[in-house]
């Protein structure tokens, strides 16, 4: 059964006019941090229809799969379950096949293409950034290391012209939200456009202190890819000699299931019972790659959990060191390391580091939200 909108629309002329809303994520095939934001956007958007270049069935969420989804024709390619990332110099052309004509109003959800899908004329685009395409720009290096990338060449050529690409079509959008500050710097200095900041939120309701003991283990959670730099984690801990427990899945497994001494204990599958069980008894999260934003620290807030991250990307909106955890400047195990020796010496107020993630509430991220689009569909009358 298709899910309604609880936004009816506008009123023209002392009647209400039905709107139609294009929403454009760039793949669905996981329910990752902007798979959630594209989640709590949905019921705020009049009639929404999603493209996106592939879908998994059953990857996502019921609440997102209940919308009519239409996919690009990569998605009937062979591997597309699996290898979709093999298909990226055909992002650009997909992208721009999707037939928007019949919408009034586009909403992105983009961290690659999406962005660049093309509205009819007249209809406003309102743009939700988790990033820039981080690959194509500054973290080329960290999602590609040499040594460790078959075909790297071919990757980078391919990667250049998705840059360019991005570049070119940076205009498309009416309106760009940012989910960080560093995200509006980064669409500042690649696109040359404003953004306003409208950060994701999380589920503070549910993700809140229990009455188990902490416990001296070190937390980290994310997808395992090289950019999140867990090997970092895993050599920090093992300096502190502290047990860490890794959440998650992703190609990096195997090789960081190789790197990994007895001490790291790899998670997979954790229900949200298992994963807020594990950020109660943590002694400390750590992050040390940079995110954009970062709703995994959010949730480990809201869970009585310091923060011990690197000082870069969307952390910095809401971690404050030496209250809410410790950031440090420099990347590696040793600078995390001496991080994880400050924050033990640090008496952390739980209740404060709970009170910094409830800024970070589904009410208030739905008002934003609403607001903006509201101001996007103003450009209708």
């Amino acid at each position: 059964m298709r899910a309604r909108s609880r936004e009816p629309g506008i009123r023209e002329h002392g009647r209400e006019q039905s709107l139609r809303t294009a929403v454009v994520h760039d793949w669905l095939n996981g329910m990752r941090g902007g798979e959630k934001v594209l989640e709590a956007m949905l019921p705020l958007l009049p009639d929404p229809t999603i493209f996106t270049l592939f879908h998994v069935p059953g990857a996502v969420s019921g609440s997102i799969e209940a919308y009519p989804i239409r996919t690009s024709y990569l998605n009937r390619l062979p591997f597309a379950r699996t290898q979709y990332r093999q298909y990226l110099p055909f992002f650009s052309r997909a992208i721009e096949s999707f037939d928007l004509s019949g919408f009034d109003l586009v909403v992105s959800s983009s961290h690659c293409v999406a962005k660049s899908a093309i509205a009819r004329a007249g209809a406003p685009h309102l743009c939700y950034c988790h990033t820039p395409v981080r690959y194509a720009y500054e973290q080329f290096e960290a999602y590609f290391p040499e040594g460790r990338t078959r075909f790297r060449a071919l990757k980078k050529a391919a990667i250049d012209r998705l840059r360019r690409f991005d570049i070119a079509t940076a205009d498309r959008p009416t309106r760009y939200l940012a989910n960080s500050s560093a995200v509006a710097r980064r669409i500042r200095d690649h696109y040359g456009r404003e953004s306003t900041v409208c950060h994701p939120s999380a589920d503070v309701s549910f993700f809140s202190p229990g009455p188990t003991p902490r416990e001296r283990f070190l937390l980290a959670v994310g997808a395992l890819v090289a950019y999140k730099k867990f090997e970092d984690a895993m050599e920090a801990a093992r300096i502190e000699n502290r047990p860490l427990k890794i959440v998650g899945r992703g190609p990096e497994e195997k090789r960081l299931r190789a790197l990994a001494g007895s001490f790291v204990t790899f998670l997979a599958d954790q229900s949200p019972e298992q994963l807020r069980e594990l950020y109660r008894t943590c002694s400390a999260f750590v992050q040390p790659g940079e995110e954009d934003f970062g709703i995994a620290a959010v949730e480990a807030l809201a869970c009585g959990a310091p923060v011990v991250a690197l000082a870069r990307g969307g952390v910095l909106d809401i971690v404050e060191s030496g209250r809410h955890g410790v950031l440090y400047e420099e990347t590696g195990p040793a600078a995390l390391a001496a991080a994880l020796r400050r924050a033990e010496s640090i008496r952390f107020d739980y209740n404060d580091l709970r009170a910094s993630a409830l800024r970070f509430t589904p009410e208030r991220f739905r008002q934003q939200f609403q607001q903006c689009v509201s101001e996007t569909i103003e450009q209708l009358r």
